[in-house]
């Protein structure tokens, strides 16, 4: 039992997870265990994570962020990082706690008060917790990705609603305190979502005609909220329906969706006739200009090009323009020397959209009236979809058979990259494809010169 003391002051127990090689597994895999030391004294504790030891570099020293190997395939070591961290920070959250109240405890005290919290923790139900990340987001400015996990909650709340025989959810502005009602009456515990669940789920979103890359995101985005759960102490790690290797095979194999998708990139004669083409209107010169910047910027994505202002914008002496900006979706940093082109493009809206340093560059948001995070993302949704439709009309007009998109732009930049010897990993750099830790990596290694290089294959 924890005793208040005013005798002196409390020390804090350690928190550390343990790639423990003495227990091995069914498998031939090690578990990880949380290990707390509070004077010399020492208390392991599961956590239900394991790994097998080829995928273990032990020359790292033992820290498992360090020593999972890379080869061992993202999302599952991604999620693995993640559960791992989640466990630490819930028992050093419980040491942290008797320190600050001052409190004399052991290593078991620790153990006992994390136990308690994750036990309350489990009262939260999965409809309420994806609710919960959602609304986090928004806070923090991230509405795209809000609306990913909205999307999530709405559909499995349909599901769920349906297999109970309930009345479909509320939806929509103004009936938020009716599916507030409707989530308390329906909702279900994180034991539910079970493999049983998943492929359920999968064939009823199969009859209504979901394709592949949807049921990807669909099944994505739900496996990232029970890790986060996981992690968190709100689930379970033994009802986890998701395979983690090869040795799951009975589990949900979420790569299994065939994602693959039809030709995106145009060649460099179809970009030629696309340059060399008289847009018919200013809207079409916008959508043509859109395309060509994301061409020559490293395949920028479309949210972040429309977020562009004025200070993202440096004069580099005897090379230029530079542009840095931050990728809106993985938050990423990019740092990039302009290509006459691209530095063209922005000449070109100079007089008409420049008010300062923090006015947008694009002629696609005003920083005047769109304030909120919400009238940025509805502004940058309606005109993305007003210039892929510009653009497809351009692509008639060119000759060019495949239908552009701001997305094929990027797709062509990658493309003629590869094609021009580029390799790979400073692709993923430019396109900032990979997750963020790989993209933090990326950065490491190369230095901007080496893909302000790269860029010259564009030309």
């Amino acid at each position: 039992m924890a005793r208040t003391t005013t005798d002196h002051k409390e020390g804090r127990a350690t928190v550390r997870t343990v790639y423990f090689t003495s227990k091995v597994l069914a498998d031939g895999s090690h578990p990880f265990l949380i290990c707390i030391t509070k004077d010399r004294k020492r208390k392991y504790l599961a956590t239900g994570e394991k790994l097998h030891p080829r995928y273990w570099n032990a020359e790292k020293g033992g820290d498992y962020r360090k020593s999972i190997r890379r080869s061992y395939p993202d999302p599952q070591r991604n999620d693995l990082i993640n559960s791992l961290a989640g466990w630490e920070a819930k028992y050093d959250t419980a040491a942290g706690t008797f320190v600050s109240n001052d409190e004399q405890h052991t290593s078991a005290d620790v153990a006992r008060k994390a136990a308690e919290e994750r036990k309350a923790a489990r009262r939260v139900k999965v409809l309420a917790y994806v609710e919960e990340i959602a609304a986090g987001m928004v806070k923090r400015g991230q509405i795209g990705n809000a609306g990913v996990y909205r999307d999530l909650g709405n559909q499995l709340a349909k599901f769920i609603g349906a297999e109970a025989g309930a009345p479909e959810p509320p939806l929509g502005r103004g009936r938020e305190q009716e599916r507030a009602e409707w989530v308390r009456a329906h909702d279900v515990p994180f034991d539910r979502v079970n493999v049983a669940f998943c492929n359920e789920w999968e064939a009823t979103l199969r009859a209504t005609g979901a394709e592949e890359i949807t049921l990807s995101l669909r099944f994505r985005t739900l496996r990232a909220v029970l890790n986060k759960a996981i992690g968190e102490g709100v689930a379970k790690r033994e009802k986890y329906p998701f395979a983690s290797n090869a040795e799951e095979r009975h589990k949900f194999q979420v790569g299994k969706f065939d994602t693959t998708t039809s030709k995106r990139a145009i060649s460099r004669a179809e970009l030629e006739r696309l340059k060399a083409l008289a847009p018919a209107t200013e809207r079409q010169q916008l959508a043509k200009e859109v395309f060509l910047f994301s061409y020559y910027a490293g395949g920028i994505n479309f949210v972040d090009l429309a977020q562009l202002r004025w200070r993202d914008l440096s004069q580099t002496e005897g090379a230029g323009l530079r542009l840095h900006y931050t990728r809106q979706k993985t938050g990423g940093k990019f740092s990039l020397r302009l290509l006459a082109p691209a530095e063209a493009i922005i000449e070109r809206y100079r007089p008409f959209t420049y008010a300062g340093p923090d006015a947008y560059i694009f002629p696609i948001l005003n920083a005047e009236k769109h304030r909120t995070a919400l009238q940025v993302k509805n502004r940058s949704h309606k005109v993305l979809g007003q210039v892929n439709q510009d653009l497809k009309a351009l692509a008639t007009a060119a000759t060019i058979e495949t239908p552009l998109t701001t997305y094929v732009a990027r797709h062509t930049m990658a493309t003629i990259l590869k094609r021009a010897g580029v390799s790979t990993a400073i692709i993923s750099e430019t396109m900032g494809h990979s997750s963020e830790s790989v993209t933090a990596v990326y950065l490491d290694s190369f230095a901007s010169d080496v893909v302000d290089s790269a860029f010259e294959n564009l030309l």
